[in-house]
Order: structure tokens, then C-alpha cells, then sequence
């Protein structure tokens, strides 16, 4: 049995550390509601923006980067993975590893050559360590993102993504996120933004994937007429009640899609952003309140365990009295 002078020690050690976990979780509990709110409130304009490029790339026949990049012999693309800057939020950053991890060797096997950017302290250090080839990082609030990081992050991508082969553009982009969904559970996402996917009627149009997938495309398309930019809808499927779209670009499809392209890029960075950080949160908040529990129940089991090894200093103590009474009384005898 440990000494009373450890078990002290431990106890004592344990209660501030408790402190320090509850008054994390305190701090996440406050920050929760904000991130929650901003991250939901964002979603529905991003949920816009991606709903009208994929309804240009299902119902229109357009030659443009967003929907086909024409390099089949550049093997290069891009992942973004979104990590956080602390720790103290369980397995949320490991989980993003780990699903970069499983990305990066499913690229390799289709014969791509993945380049790696990451967002986050813990991501940046993890990579670092292990001596990875990481093109470019940045860190820094990831608990609160502001559009100033979303805009950096979008203009080095989207430089890459339209840089041509030659000069070591990629072909596609990747992002790893964790996406909130509630309280308790936030899932990691993998989501493939350019260039454009489409899935099989029938299935949500979500824009996510749980893995690396090739782009379906089983619409057909519309052909302007009469000299117009008007784009008609194909035999893609649209939901019961829904009028499908027609579209006019003014001043031409290429001009429209060029402004759309970068917005498109940033708002999709940013709302990933945003979720990432209310999950970020949310994961700090329950990691910390279980680290609260876990502690409260490590030191009453210290606690215990200090109070039988002093009833056994105690009882240790009096045998060795009552022995040396009888002693003394059988020599007076």
C-alpha cells in the first residue's frame, strides 16, 4: 500500500487538475452556443450557393474548371485537413488524423500524388513530427474562425486547383472536417468540393462522401438555342412539386462561373470552418466534463485508500502499545 505522504500528494495533484478540467469545460459550455448558432446560421447560404453550381453542372453542358479539370495525366491532388490548435478535446483531432490518414493511402492506391495542406496546431505538429512533406498551413483561432483565415486558405487552393499541370497545379480537392451534428455526436467528414460531384438519383445531394469516390454524372444535358446562354434541364432527376431550372448567363457561362468559382470555394472553406469549430467545442466540453468526472472519481478512491492505510497506521500503532503494556505489566509481575 502507498504511503500516506503520496496518497496526499496524489490527491492533491488530482484536485487541481480537476479544477483545470472544470474550468475548461465552463469555458466550452459558454463558447457552445455561439459556435452552434454561427455554424448553423452559415449553413443555409452555403446549402444555397452549393444547391445552384450543382444544379449548373446537372442541367447545363459547360466546359469550366468547377465541373472538369482536362488534366487525365496530372495525378496531383489536394487535401485540406482541419485540425484544432489545443488539446483537451478527446479524440476530435486524432479522428481527423486518422481519416486523413485512410484518404491520403486510398489517393496513393488509385495512383494519385496527394498534397497536403493542414489547418491547426495539433495537425501542424503530428505532420511535422513524422517528418510529412506538408505545401502549406496555417493555425491560429480554430475554435472561432474568422473570414480572414477562409479567404487565405480558399485563394491558396483555388490557385492550385486552376494552376495548370506543368506548373504543379492539382486536379482535385479534398477537405477533412468534422461536422456537428448535435451535443454528442460530431462526425468527421470527408468532402469532395472540386470538381463539382454529383451523386445517383435517389440519394442526397449533399456534396459529402464517407470515402474517395469518382464524380457521377447521369444527367443529360441541355444545348442552348437560337444563339442564346440559356441552359435547359436535362433527364436529371427532380423532386416531386420542383419545376426544373432554366438558366440565362449574362454575359456569358465562362464570365459567370469565373466570379461564382472563388465564392463557391469560400463559402464551402468557411461553413467547414465554422462546423469544425462548434465540433471543436463541443468535443473540448464533453472530453473535459468526463476528464471532471473521471478525476472526482480518482479521488475518492484515493481518498479511501488514504483512509485504510491510516486506520492501519492507527491500528498498527495501538497493537504496538498494548503490546509494550503487557510487556511492561509481565516484567513488574
Amino acid at each position: 500500500m502507498a504511503s500516506q505522504l503520496a496518497l496526499k500528494s496524489r490527491i492533491a495533484s488530482t484536485q487541481s487538475l480537476g479544477k483545470i478540467f472544470n474550468a475548461q469545460e465552463m469555458i466550452a459550455s459558454s463558447h457552445i452556443a455561439k459556435a452552434r448558432a454561427v455554424a448553423l446560421d452559415a449553413k443555409p447560404y452555403t446549402d444555397a450557393i452549393f444547391d445552384a453550381v450543382q444544379a449548373l453542372v446537372a442541367h447545363t453542358n459547360i466546359d469550366h474548371p468547377i465541373v472538369m479539370k482536362h488534366d487525365e495525366d496530372n495525378p496531383r491532388v489536394a487535401v485540406l485537413a482541419l485540425t484544432s490548435d489545443r488539446g483537451m478535446a478527446g479524440a476530435y483531432t486524432s479522428s481527423i488524423i486518422r481519416e486523413t490518414e485512410a484518404l491520403l493511402a486510398g489517393l496513393d492506391a488509385k495512383g494519385k500524388q496527394p498534397q497536403l495542406y493542414v489547418y491547426g496546431r495539433r495537425g501542424i505538429s503530428y505532420y511535422k513530427y513524422r517528418n510529412r512533406n506538408v505545401v502549406d498551413t496555417w493555425e491560429g483561432e480554430t475554435d472561432h474562425p474568422g473570414v480572414a483565415v477562409a479567404e487565405s486558405i480558399s485563394k491558396t487552393l483555388l490557385d492550385a486547383y486552376m494552376a495548370p499541370a506543368r506548373d504543379g497545379g492539382v486536379c482535385e480537392l479534398y477537405i477533412v472536417y468534422t461536422e456537428f451534428i448535435n451535443m454528442v455526436v460530431q462526425k468527421v467528414r470527408v468532402l469532395r468540393m472540386l470538381p463539382v460531384e454529383l451523386v445517383q438519383g435517389g440519394q442526397e445531394a449533399d456534396g459529402s462522401t464517407e470515402s474517395v469516390q469518382e464524380a457521377v454524372d447521369d444527367s443529360d444535358h441541355g444545348q442552348p438555342k437560337d444563339g442564346q446562354e440559356t441552359a435547359k434541364t436535362g433527364t436529371a432527376p427532380a423532386r416531386a412539386g420542383e419545376v426544373t431550372p432554366l438558366y440565362t448567363f449574362e454575359p456569358s457561362p465562362g464570365k459567370v462561373l469565373d466570379m461564382i468559382l472563388p465564392k463557391y470555394i469560400q463559402s464551402r472553406i468557411h461553413e467547414c470552418l465554422l462546423t469544425a469549430a462548434a465540433s471543436e467545442t463541443a468535443s473540448r466540453q464533453n472530453a473535459m466534463h468526463t476528464a471532471t468526472d473521471n478525476a472526482h472519481n480518482l479521488i475518492d478512491d484515493l481518498t479511501r485508500k488514504l483512509n485504510a492505510s491510516r486506520q492501519a497506521s492507527i491500528t498498527q500503532e495501538l497493537t504496538e502499545i498494548i503490546g509494550s503494556a503487557d510487556a511492561l505489566n509481565k516484567e513488574e509481575e
